[in-house]
């Protein structure tokens, strides 16, 4: 049998955007994925969807006996003929035990690649403002363990202690009344400034500062735990100038974004970019209808009405020859709405101020004269009072269901397990507060010191009927509106 290859992955620092562009090639392409504890989810999540994942982490020790067995399945899954991604956390080889993996792979002759990472010794700190070299401050920076080697030998301090540059000490917690009591044993001054750096580069990256003699007093009054690096020299004192990724407008706000799985990454992106932490799970899906356009006359229309993006998608997906809309007016809800419109090269005539579609109806009469045919894209749920409208506005509304929103049924532990994570709960529709009363079995007690953001009126009235609270609701009905929010709850 052909044998595969191993490409020994640097993950970056648990932030799918510092994986660099090869590393996220590999991984899509890979049969078969092995990663440890520090790995974040989406990056697993671009794997083809047979892609095999072997979790093999370890949590703050040495490795011991699960390098040995994560040396073995690189060998054996590479033997099967497989393409291999072995995702590490920061670089390979930096503390990262690459060389020990590669020295197992070669036994077989097995060809391998090393797909270089950012190093937490350096991105870390950058995320916490501090840099590890400036001039005038520190020209040079030198990272070691925060571990002692397996026959208990620990770094010789006398010589560290007189090094000009930064420290920087990865996976030292356990260890840093050893490290800052030896450092100043041979001579650092006690009053040097130490930064610990929890977490970093994620939404729940916590910085606590002080010095060498009073730091270990600090860490544990504020109880700091792994993962965390250590930062030691006067670079530190840069961070009160320097500091960037706490002051994004959603630092350490952690969401739940319920829109469905192909529509929630663009929000999630958004959402990611401010800072803020986020957890995916959709309440619902969207299912696009086949609509035979050849039995529909449009000729007889003279107005299309479009109340979301998904409808422009699905009926744009639908129609063969643009021709046919002719010169019939388009009236959109919505400025996500009007903005998908414009990438089929169509402009909206009309929007409302308010994105309801009952308010859309309302302008009707402003572009149409009496007795006209209005064509309502939309689905299979949405609130279209077409025979209400043909008697308030004298038009004859048809509706014209292009996808169906479907409930997605959650496991009640799966729902707790998830609300245990965040913070604030997003819903973008009425049906998805149904949605999420039904997966939490109306066990209301879930929501306890949730905050639900909801998009806009209809959505807040349908929570209230389930009492489901209504910590917030967005000015403008859309997911700008609900970020807008968000961002203004101090």
């Amino acid at each position: 049998m052909t044998k595969g290859k191993v490409y020994i992955i640097g993950a970056g620092c648990g932030n799918i955007d510092l994986l660099t562009l090869k590393g996220k090639r590999i991984i899509e392409e890979a049969d078969t994925i092995v990663y440890d504890r520090l790995i974040d989810p989406r990056v697993l999540a671009l794997g083809k969807k047979d892609a095999e994942l072997i979790y093999l982490g370890k949590g703050n020790t040495e490795g011991g006996l699960i390098q040995e067995t994560i040396n073995k399945t690189l060998a054996e899954k590479a033997l099967e003929g497989k393409v291999v991604a072995r995702v590490k956390g920061g670089d390979p080889f930096v503390f990262g035990r690459g060389g020990e993996e590669i020295e197992e792979i070669i036994k077989y002759d097995i060809p391998f690649e090393i797909i270089p990472g950012i190093s937490s010794s350096i991105a870390v700190p950058e995320y916490a403002g501090i840099p590890v070299t400036h001039r005038g401050v520190s020209r040079s920076f030198h990272v070691f363990t925060g571990h002692t080697m397996e026959n208990g030998q620990w770094h010789d301090f006398s010589v560290i202690s007189k090094l000009k540059g930064t420290l920087v000490f990865l996976m030292g917690i356990k260890n840093l009344d050893l490290i800052t009591g030896d450092l100043i044993k041979y001579g650092k001054n006690p009053k040097t400034p130490i930064a610990i750096i929890e977490k970093g580069t994620t939404p729940d990256q916590r910085v606590t500062t002080g010095t060498l003699e009073n730091i270990v007093e600090i860490a544990k009054e504020r109880k700091i735990v792994p993962p965390a690096i250590t930062i030691i020299g006067d670079v530190v004192n840069l961070r009160d100038d320097f500091a960037w990724f706490e002051n994004l407008n959603l630092n350490r706000k952690k969401i739940l974004v319920t829109r469905d799985k192909h529509q929630a990454p663009h929000f999630t992106n958004k959402l990611l970019k401010m800072g803020a932490g986020v957890e995916e799970l959709p309440l619902l899906e969207i299912i696009p209808e086949k609509v035979d356009f050849t039995t529909i006359d449009f000729s007889k229309y003279k107005a299309i009405l479009f109340n979301s993006p998904n409808g422009v998608k699905t009926f744009m997906d639908n129609i063969e020859d643009l021709r046919v809309l002719g010169n019939i007016k388009i009236g959109v809800v919505g400025s996500k709405t009007e903005e998908i419109l414009r990438e089929y090269k169509l402009k909206g005539d009309f929007i409302p101020e308010k994105y309801m579609v009952s308010e859309l109806a309302k302008m009707v009469p402003d572009f149409t004269n009496i007795g006209d045919e209005i064509l309502v894209v939309t689905s299979n749920i949405s609130p279209c009072d077409c025979e209400g409208w043909e008697k308030l506005y004298n038009r004859k509304f048809t509706k014209l269901v292009t996808y169906s929103t479907n409930k997605v049924k959650r496991d009640k532990k799966e729902m707790e397990d998830i609300l245990n994570k965040i913070e604030y709960i997003t819903i973008l529709s009425s049906s998805t507060g149904e949605a999420l009363f039904e997966a939490i079995e109306g066990d209301l007690s879930l929501l306890d010191n949730k905050k639900v953001i909801s998009i806009g009126p209809m959505t807040s009235e349908t929570l209230n009927k389930l009492n489901i609270p209504v910590y917030l609701e967005a000015k403008v009905y859309d997911t700008d509106g609900i970020i807008e929010v968000i961002s203004n709850d101090k």
